[in-house]
């Protein structure tokens, strides 16, 4: 299965709830190149009731910038390869393999918003009162677009799709 993926570091924001200040510098159409995930710890009550860890069991995840602004910041950029994050309630020890092997394209705005057009799953957390979503962890799955507020408000417009809500597979 090879498909664009989500920048493991904007995921990890996204989980977080943390925005980049401003994307790294990149020359536009260099190539594919390694996009490794780390893996991340959310405490109890910021997206599920209880804490949680995720870790990449599958990371095949390449990145290639599309466009840069004039600075040589990353304005666009397209990523694939397979993804499966372990998500792992740290109280219980339960856990649930999710594939976030979606394919997106991320565009990273001057004011620290950003714009994700995607296809398939992916991994997003979100924060009480900041989406479109309640408060959680869900695989979005399908064809979609997601805006981030430069402050972090995360608004899913889905055209077609599902959301499995992994806080309730891990309970």
């Amino acid at each position: 299965m090879r498909r664009i993926v989500l920048a493991p570091l904007v995921l990890v924001a996204v989980l977080l709830g943390v925005q980049p200040t401003s994307a790294t510098s990149a020359e536009a159409g260099t190539g594919w190149e390694p996009a490794p995930s780390a893996p991340w710890d959310v405490d109890a009550g910021l997206r599920c009731d209880f804490p949680v860890r995720g870790e990449p069991v599958i990371d095949e995840v390449m990145q290639r910038v599309l466009d840069t602004y004039p600075d040589g910041t990353v304005k666009r950029v397209a990523y694939k390869g397979d993804l499966v994050v372990r998500v792992t309630n740290t109280d219980t020890g339960a856990l649930y393999d999710a594939d976030a092997s979606g394919s997106a394209v991320v565009e990273h705005r001057t004011d620290g918003s950003q714009s994700w057009a995607v296809h398939g799953p992916v991994l997003v957390g979100i924060g009480e009162g900041k989406g479109n979503l309640p408060r959680g962890l869900y695989i979005i799955d399908g064809v979609y677009t997601m805006d981030i507020s430069s402050v972090g408000y995360k608004a899913v417009n889905l055209v077609h799709g599902t959301t499995d809500d992994l806080c309730a597979r891990i309970d």
